[in-house]
């Protein structure tokens, strides 16, 4: 457990840096805020057990040792839970502004904001998400303190129940270590990619840990040989330098496997090589390049692996001039040129440039900000699509293009002609059709590459596509074509319920939240609006929506024409949900009041079913009538299971049955077969119809049989006729 004395330690090991590294106004301000923290926190914990000012001063420490940030921000670190629900007495807004300033308690209103979101436990598809982000995307502070903040949680992470590691774990991977990337805090990326990955996979996560000890001399080893030859190269120069080794984060090396397939030992680029030049502000560029021509002059270079972030910097600020060469024993290594003050940017990302821009940040960033409100202040995005988006947009590496008029893009490796379009303007993206690079024709789905020059065709003819979202990059370009796409189908949406409500009127039923919510639960929607947009683009028949809101009256309408036409002997034993239950068909048809149906002819054996028809009775269908699954699915109330009575000898009705029949044009076939019908077998024929063309014939025959074993046997009979070929039986 925390005690004072460890609290104590704590402040005392931030005030001893702050001496050194502050002056004493910024001093002076820290300790008010310490006192002030005291007086109103305590010795209160949170639920974890957590004491809340060691937390509070852990962050602080962060703040100013790790990230570098001015007084402001230190002072805003230690005071960042003094609102914190969970207090007896909080600090009021009054208090705060009195003694620290408004623009300070501007910073800590941000954290609580987040903080009263509740988004440690929320989960990532959750509305507190997008909340979250546009908290964020406010004052840069407060991403800044909110990073160092987790930090702090990332590395305690054992104090929390499981459930909530997970969800810290996820929303960490997920927001905070892309949002630390962006600002440029590479070595608080590292360590919250690590630690998720510690978490996460425990047993990876050590195998990485344990190679790096076992090759650590065999790596220190390599190092002092490279570096030797190149210091004497610089040295004999009069540059002021220093070097040092990076060995990649574990994260880093690990997803490296991943996504190479590839064993640790196979992994090429475990470490990097740094030179830091001390160099003057108008000499920085001309050293790095000096500094670079003596190391390819003694080692091997890819050109593939240049790149050059002096030129033209990434969106972050950050600035470096990066090779690989070929090393001592072959082995790859990578080569890592900046100043003094390019490497205090690299190391503390955006918080340097408060440094050397005297407390501002860059436009760049500034510029980058402004587009994440825009897209999160949109209603219908979806904010796990553009968690996804916005990690892959941050760790991507960028490109270089151009505007005809010579104005510099930066876009993520791999964006498309459509991707630049959307970075101009919104507009220009919806109505792109193509366009030219490096004046040749290319189309929407063509990548760019670095140096490109761009000009955008368009027409008003066009529109934002769904097939777009398969090859689109940036995220403000995907969710800009998904907020199109929504608004068209809200449109549909719209007509499609004007359709429903004019339907109800004509059927004369209410159009209310009772008749929705059977809708709804008929088609698994959750929302009124995709019911409606079905109903528009025709995937739902209106008509099938009237049937399952008058099904209960069509039954009881049902029940009452069974009552009618059956007599009450054959209907009290009759359900519509016993299986065993069958309406017995007689083949004697006199004074019936079922009907034989004429869409499928039923003879007597074939299997029936009895379908309660409200104006023209029951009607007898084949099992295998054409319009029978219709029928099963879009009135199963109405189906009656029925079989025929035992066959009576003594009364022989005929039945309506069609033959097709195919075959050779041989003469005198049509009498043969006519005298088959009439008189070897003494059934009555109704109709007979042959066609014949270039030697072959085909026709259509219409006779009474008195039962299904009659009829086969007089197709076996036709099939004997020579010519013939086949006799199948009709529908009708």
């Amino acid at each position: 457990m925390e005690t004072k004395e460890q609290i104590y330690s704590r402040y005392t090991q931030l005030i001893d840096y702050c001496r050194l590294h502050r002056d004493d106004i910024s001093l002076e301000k820290i300790e008010d805020a310490f006192r002030f923290a005291q007086s109103v926190i305590g010795e209160c914990r949170f639920k974890t057990g957590e004491v809340i000012l060691s937390h509070s001063l852990q962050v602080a420490n962060v703040i100013a040792t790790e990230i570098g940030m001015e007084a402001d921000s230190i002072v805003a670190g230690i005071l960042h839970n003094v609102m914190y629900a969970g207090l007896e007495i909080k600090a009021t807004r009054g208090e705060i502004e009195k003694k620290f300033g408004e623009p300070l308690y501007s910073i800590l209103e941000g954290m609580l904001k987040i903080n009263a979101l509740g988004t440690d436990t929320a989960d990532i598809h959750s509305e507190n998400y997008r909340k979250l982000l546009l908290a964020l995307a406010g004052d840069v502070r407060v991403i800044i303190i909110k990073i160092a903040d987790r930090l702090q949680v990332m590395r305690n992470l054992e104090l929390y129940e499981p459930e909530n590691r997970t969800r810290l774990v996820i929303e960490t991977s997920h927001l905070y270590a892309p949002l630390a990337h962006r600002l440029g805090l590479y070595a608080i990326t590292s360590e919250l990619q690590d630690l998720c990955l510690k978490f996460q996979r425990p047993e990876e996560y050590n195998y990485v840990v344990s190679r790096l000890n076992e090759t650590e001399n065999e790596r220190a080893n390599f190092v002092a040989e490279f570096v030797k030859p190149v210091e004497i190269k610089l040295q004999k120069r009069g540059m002021k330098f220093s070097m040092k080794a990076r060995t990649k984060s574990i994260f880093s090396i690990w997803n490296k496997m991943q996504k190479k397939s590839v064993a640790f030992d196979e992994v090429i680029d475990l470490f990097a090589i740094r030179i830091i030049l001390n160099s003057k502000p108008e000499e920085e560029k001309t050293d790095c390049w000096t500094a670079y021509s003596f190391v390819t002059e003694e080692y091997q270079t890819n050109p593939e692996r240049l790149r050059d972030w002096i030129t033209v910097p990434k969106s972050n600020g950050y600035e470096s001039l990066h090779t690989t060469v070929m090393g001592p024993h072959r082995k790859w290594v990578e080569i890592q040129i900046r100043t003094k003050r390019m490497d205090e940017i690299a190391e503390k990302g955006l918080a340097a440039h408060w440094k050397y821009k005297e407390g501002k940040a860059s436009s760049g960033f500034d510029k980058w900000l402004a587009g994440v409100r825009d897209i999160l202040e949109n209603p219908n995005l979806n904010v796990a699509d553009f968690i996804d988006d916005f990690r892959t947009d941050i760790y991507g590496d960028e490109i270089f293009v151009f505007t005809p008029k010579g104005d510099l893009i930066k876009l993520p490796q791999g964006a498309t002609m459509l991707d630049f379009a959307y970075e101009i303007h919104s507009e220009l993206g919806d109505h792109c059709v193509g366009g030219k690079v490096d004046g040749k024709k290319v189309t929407l789905k063509h990548k760019l590459k670095n140096g490109n020059q761009i000009s955008i065709d368009t027409s008003n003819n066009q529109s934002p596509k769904m097939d777009w979202l398969d090859f689109l990059v940036t995220s403000k370009a995907k969710n800009r074509v998904k907020a199109s796409l929504n608004e068209e189908r809200n449109r549909q949406a719209a007509h499609g319920k004007e359709i429903l409500i004019r339907k109800f009127k004509n059927w004369k039923l209410d159009f209310d939240d009772d008749n929705i919510r059977k809708m709804l639960k008929k088609y698994g929607f959750k929302l009124a609006a995709d019911l409606y947009y079905d109903v528009a683009i025709g995937k739902i028949d209106p008509l099938d929506i009237k049937l399952l809101l008058t099904e209960k009256t069509e039954v009881e309408s049902t029940k009452r024409t069974l009552d009618e036409l059956l007599p009450k002997n054959n209907l009290k034993e009759l359900t519509f949900d016993n299986a065993n239950d069958f309406l017995v068909i007689d083949n004697n048809l006199k004074n019936i009041n079922y009907k034989l149906a004429s869409c499928c002819n039923p003879v007597f054996g074939d299997k029936i079913f009895g379908f309660v028809s409200i104006r023209d009775g029951i009607k007898i269908h084949r099992d295998r009538c054409p319009n029978s699954p219709q029928m099963k699915e879009r009135f199963p109330y109405r189906i009656i299971k029925a079989r025929w009575k035992e066959h009576n000898t003594s009364s022989r009705n005929s039945f309506l049955a069609t033959l097709h029949i195919s075959g050779t044009d041989e003469i005198g076939i049509v009498p043969e077969i006519s005298h088959i019908i009439t008189k070897d077998i003494g059934t009555q024929m109704r109709s007979i119809n042959i066609e014949s063309d270039r030697g072959n014939f085909e026709g259509v025959l219409k006779l009474f049989v008195y039962n299904l074993e009659h009829l086969e046997f007089l197709i076996q009979q036709i099939k004997k006729v020579k010519g013939v070929i086949s006799v199948t039986r009709g529908e009708k």
